[in-house]
């Protein structure tokens, strides 16, 4: 059997080298194809080439629409492909052209199948079956395409499907700033050119961070969600599925929930005994971490220098050792960090290290803020609006669109800069579903009642030592909206801060409180 498949394998081989050329006009077609293949899908160089592809002009103020150049395509790859196209037979530049057109067809041929397959491993925890992949990887070997090959390729149809499903559909957005925070990300998974990357550095990213900076709520861990989700995946033909699930190739931490003496125990795990109350082994963040996948390091700014040091290392050499432990492990993943302070105030302070910073920033992206994103394109209000409710309330959430703004726009003054962002519009949804109301509150009120509030307690004197400097951070952090800035005024650490002020509640309930119990 094996012999005979060979010996078809090699007469197709011959034919195809006696009978199949590419003409000029082919090669002219296929290099516009192979540009769009390569080109982000965010960018307006890919709806450029998408226009050559059909013939027509493009302008910055079209939508870009990728069904005609598809479907262009298509059609002149099947022709190719009638008149006996493969690759076999095909050397240098025509075979480089001519796998472009052929996988680019291919694509899109199972495109909405792999839409389908994500969004079903999204409400499982195993990898799920892909019984169309048998059917494609057939498709490919008939093109003359080798197993690797075949293998590696439906694995980044997988790839490409996932970044463009969690990069187009959770980062919701049509503005100028949300398409460019796209199209960054989209480069942190693929590079700029998608081919070098599928040739040389689809299994070597590893070694590029990511720093993403932005205000508390504009969804940097939704951005990194959406690079992390997006890992290559290798293919087993044997199971007939992938080799694991997406879910696992990303793990979020948020640094400031850990105290500083439980932090590199969280990160580096331990072993039994190396501290007082350590009575088992235990796996830190980075162990947990897949080959290829991605760990988010949030409010990486409140890190204490140590920590720092250490996780340098790990960038450096790639390994850790545990607490308590000496053997090194390998770290197989990625680091994505976020914050939302400056680091450059914190670098000239002496309490963030250069030496870190500058293995952090392969790349530093910048997430815009919801005031930004709203002056830019006013209707992203409603698309966003509709996004929430339809995670909220699923298939009855188009009718109340329109309800849910009238009710926004009118419990809110003109020109409201949504301090809280994307994450302050949210609950501000959920206000109006449970009340039919929102009531915003704006630094400049929160301060307000904040020091009144306080100054009357302290006048009743119904606060303790501990109520006084909590109640006195939260006013502080009802002016700026900074915990770091109330850190510097207060001498105290930034976590330490935090805590205070998420513990004390709002300084109104606390006075309130003692009232009543006087």
């Amino acid at each position: 059997m094996a012999s005979s498949c060979a010996f078809y394998v090699y007469m197709l081989y011959i034919l195809c080298m006696e009978h199949f050329r590419l003409t000029a006009d082919d090669r002219a077609f296929l290099e516009l194809v192979l540009r769009a293949t390569s080109a982000n899908p965010f960018t307006p160089q890919r709806a450029q080439v998408d226009a050559l592809l059909v013939g027509t002009k493009w302008s910055a103020q079209q939508v870009w629409d990728p069904v005609p150049a598809v479907a262009a395509v298509q059609s002149r790859v099947k022709r190719l492909l009638d008149a006996g196209a493969t690759v076999l037979g095909q050397r240098g530049r025509d075979r480089e052209l001519l796998r472009a057109g052929l996988m680019f067809r291919l694509f899109h041929c199972y495109s909405d199948m792999l839409d389908a397959h994500i969004s079903a491993q999204l409400a499982a925890s195993d990898p799920l079956p892909v019984p169309f992949a048998a059917e494609c990887l057939e498709r490919m070997r008939a093109c003359g395409f080798e197993h690797e090959e075949s293998l590696r390729s439906f694995a980044a149809f997988f790839q490409l499907r996932r970044a463009f499903y969690f990069l187009q559909g959770g980062l919701v957005g049509r503005g100028a700033s949300m398409q460019r925070l796209r199209a960054q990300l989209w480069n942190n998974v693929f590079t700029y050119d998608f081919l070098r990357y599928e040739r040389i550095l689809w299994n070597r990213l590893e070694d590029f961070a990511l720093l993403l900076l932005g205000e508390t709520g504009v969804g940097k861990g939704a951005a990194a969600a959406a690079v992390g989700r997006s890992a290559f995946i290798p293919f087993d033909p044997r199971a007939g599925r992938f080799s694991q699930s997406f879910a696992d190739t990303f793990i979020a931490a948020n640094l400031s929930q850990y105290s500083e003496s439980l932090i590199e125990s969280e990160l580096f795990g331990h072993c039994r005994g190396a501290f007082t109350g350590a009575i088992a082994n235990h796996q830190g963040l980075l162990a947990r971490c897949k080959p290829n996948g991605a760990i988010f390091l949030d409010e990486i700014g409140d890190l204490p220098a140590t920590v720092q040091l250490k996780l340098l290392r790990v960038l450096q050499e790639r390994t850790f050792c545990p607490v308590g432990s000496h053997e090194p492990r390998r770290f197989a993943g990625r680091v994505v960090a976020a914050t939302n302070r400056s680091l450059e105030e914190l670098r000239a302070g002496g309490r963030f290290r250069d030496d870190f910073y500058y293995r952090l920033c392969s790349d530093v992206v910048s997430v815009p803020t919801l005031r930004q994103r709203l002056a830019e394109e006013p209707g992203e209000f409603e698309e966003l609006l509709r996004h929430m409710l339809q995670r909220i309330c699923g298939d009855g959430a188009g009718a109340l669109v329109s309800e849910t703004a009238r009710v926004l726009r009118k419990c809110t003054p003109a020109g409201y800069t949504w301090p809280g962002n994307v994450r302050e519009l949210e609950q501000a949804v959920r206000s109006v579903l449970l009340n039919g109301v929102f009531a915003p509150r704006t630094p400049v009120a929160d301060a307000e009642a904040g020091a009144t509030g306080f100054c009357a307690a302290l006048a009743a004197g119904t606060l303790d030592a501990k109520g006084v400097l909590a109640g006195y951070c939260r006013m502080l952090y009802e002016r700026s909206r900074n915990y770091g800035e109330v850190a510097r005024r207060t001498g105290l650490d930034r976590r330490t801060v935090r805590k205070y002020i998420e513990q004390c509640g709002t300084i109104g309930a606390r006075t309130a409180a003692a009232g009543a119990l006087r």
